[in-house]
């Protein structure tokens, strides 16, 4: 079954891109287009919908409001941010409340591509209604694995950088908490959900991190970490000289 998309967007023309993009990608289907956050309610009141391309700035309710009445409402319709908002406060707020991606405007088809991708990967996984099996769980969080002696001797794995996972360290180092879930260091760095999911995973791969998944009131996994007690010795093969 398709995904159902509303794209909740003020610009006529951008909508209308958005939409060609998303018709360019199997297993969605578009349900509809809302110019303002308070036409999104009404839609989402008359329709079952999946996920939600969702601008922020719009007149009346914009998508901060939007999203954080949906939320409120304990609505769980996934929204992937789609705007011009670059700044630390919106991004930080919108990670915060669920956004599975944020994408800033203007943004090329191949980045389009890969968070819709991405997201129907993770869509298809929970949708199944099953127990995941570690492979399962690791295609979830956007890793495929890596064994850790190896990972040691070749570097970082494609698209992880040194650079941010010192600074995802020095968060995870940093709080005042043993166990913690990917909210919480999403709370303290600008990246997106996603991404920060890859950082943990790699090092939960790696020995440095423990995991644990549960499901919460609405149906999604909620993933828990803790550091190991060899973490901090395994950390410094990686990232020591950023430390």
């Amino acid at each position: 079954m398709d995904i159902k998309v509303l794209i909740v967007e003020d610009d006529p023309m951008v909508a209308k891109f958005n939409r060609h993009y998303l018709e360019q990608m199997e297993g969605f289907q578009f349900v509809g287009w809302a110019a303002s956050g308070d036409e999104a309610k009404r839609l989402l009141d008359e329709q079952e919908v999946d996920l939600i391309l969702l601008d922020i700035y719009m007149p009346h309710t914009n998508g901060i409001q939007l999203l954080t009445a949906l939320r409120e409402q304990g609505l769980a319709v996934d929204v992937i941010v789609i705007s011009a908002a670059s700044d630390n406060v919106s991004i930080r707020r919108m990670l915060q409340y669920g956004a599975v991606d944020y994408l800033i405007k203007p943004f090329e088809f191949t980045r389009f591509q890969a968070a819709l991708t991405a997201y129907r990967e993770e869509h298809q996984l929970i949708k199944r209604g099953e127990n995941l099996s570690q492979e399962q769980l690791d295609k979830l969080v956007r890793y495929s694995g890596l064994d850790t002696k190896a990972a040691a001797a070749e570097g970082l794995p494609k698209g992880l950088t040194e650079e941010t996972l010192a600074s995802i360290w020095s968060i995870i180092s940093g709080l005042p908490q043993a166990v913690f879930s990917t909210e919480d260091i999403t709370q303290a760095v600008p990246l997106s959900r996603i991404s920060v999911r890859k950082y943990l995973a790699f090092l939960t791969e790696i020995k440095v991190l423990s995991m644990e998944s549960s499901y919460g009131a609405v149906g999604r996994p909620m993933y828990m970490y803790k550091v190991t007690n060899e973490g901090e010795d395994l950390i410094s093969k990686y990232c020591g000289r950023l430390l």
